[in-house]
């Protein structure tokens, strides 16, 4: 018995789809510079940015994917010989949850508020910090001896917790680091 062109088309099709070889990598991913003036327009700097993905995440929460953001004032900008950081940023574009920590000495009835992250840089262990919060919210003060370890590393896991409690697990691919490292001296103490 013949099989008729109707089944022959469906299985060719199928067939085709699981000869497929698999995508290619994306394209090596690099840090990605962007001009800014601070708020009083007094100065310029540059911001260096790498995007990352979000993973075992509640998607419908969180917009768009994380960043990574590096600060500085470049050497042709500084009046210095070398470039200098200024801050470092994990941007995830929605409202992070704020703890209200006590400080090390008690003056008063201050509390610091802080976003809990746990962040894991190649295979190292995992490090669980606070680090503070963006004016937005929606951001992280990366402390630059982290920012540091980041920039030696080849890939950055991070988890917080949104501002309804959900987990955010965001990870980076950390391409090669010598511009932000040249342009922000962050070795510089």
């Amino acid at each position: 018995m013949k099989p008729t062109p109707l089944l022959l088309a469906p299985l060719a099709l199928a067939s085709m789809a699981f000869a497929q070889p698999a995508s290619p990598p994306s394209a090596t991913q690099s840090w990605h510079p962007s001009q800014r003036a601070d708020a009083a327009s007094t100065y310029t700097y540059t911001r260096y940015t790498v995007g990352g993905k979000f993973v075992d995440s509640d998607k419908g929460s969180v917009a768009g994917s994380p960043a990574l953001a590096v600060d500085c004032i470049s050497p042709a900008d500084s009046h210095q010989s070398k470039g200098k950081f200024l801050a470092a940023s994990l941007q995830v574009g929605s409202a992070l949850k704020i703890d209200y920590v006590e400080p090390e000495e008690i003056r008063g009835m201050s509390y610091y508020p802080k976003v809990a992250v746990q962040y894991r840089v190649d295979d190292a262990r995992e490090e669980q910090e606070n680090w503070s919060p963006g004016t937005d919210k929606t951001s992280a003060a990366i402390p630059k001896d982290v920012i540091k370890k980041i920039l030696r590393a080849h890939t950055l896991t991070v988890i917080a917790s949104d501002a309804q409690g959900s987990e955010l697990t965001a990870q980076f691919d950390i391409p090669d680091p010598k511009t932000v490292e040249n342009s922000c001296n962050v070795d510089e103490r």
